[in-house]
């Protein structure tokens, strides 16, 4: 979206990274349920733990809501999971097979109301929540403040500060707080490397 990123370029800390880095897109996941799975995949681990998974997984089983609920639980923990992200991972296959979920079921909802349906399901957390909203819903104005790496990436530009004033520096990015992520999450090598996890699904 290129008003996004005209409108970023104004801001003199995101200038460089623009031009480092490039136009940064935010697009519709093509498999809605495949990246909701990397994304719990991605929860509270390293990126190295988590690719071996994913490629484990994929390898496994059919990343379907069927070929998820079909598969023999020692398949799944066999691939890497444990047993908590195994009954997490069940949750949302679950969730997308009873409820019917594609990217249309969530197009007439507002963020706060995806937040609110998506961590109804066990397993799923706000941080879960927020990436797919970015990441499958291809939502432009999310601002993931409790993710690790947008925390370290203001830090980076902006010093020692809490939440808090993240949020409230953030505001100034409105309404393409998703395309600010992207550049906060480039500021750190390992982290763009992490989020890579996320929106790429083989």
């Amino acid at each position: 979206m290129d008003e996004a990123i005209d409108a970023l370029r104004t801001d003199p800390d995101f200038r460089p990274l623009i031009e480092r880095h490039g136009h940064l897109s935010i697009d519709p996941a093509d498999d809605f349920f495949a990246r909701f799975v990397v994304s719990i995949l991605r929860q509270q681990v390293s990126m190295a733990s988590a690719a071996a998974t994913r490629r484990r997984l994929f390898e496994a089983v059919e990343v379907t809501p069927e070929g998820i609920l079909d598969a023999e639980t020692d398949t799944l923990r066999d691939a890497g999971l444990s047993r908590q992200k195994t009954r997490y991972v069940t949750n949302v296959a679950a969730a997308f097979r009873d409820r019917g979920y594609t990217l249309d079921s969530f197009a007439g909802m507002d963020d706060r109301a995806v937040i609110d349906e998506l961590t109804a399901i066990t397993g799923v957390g706000t941080w879960t929540a927020k990436m797919q909203l970015m990441f499958s819903l291809g939502r432009p104005d999310v601002f993931p403040v409790g993710d690790l790496g947008v925390r370290k990436g203001m830090r980076t530009l902006y010093g020692d500060i809490g939440r808090e004033a993240m949020a409230e520096r953030a505001e100034r990015w409105a309404p393409y707080r998703s395309y600010a992520s992207l550049y906060l999450w480039q500021v750190e090598e390992d982290v763009a490397d992490a989020v890579e996890e996320v929106r790429v699904v083989d």
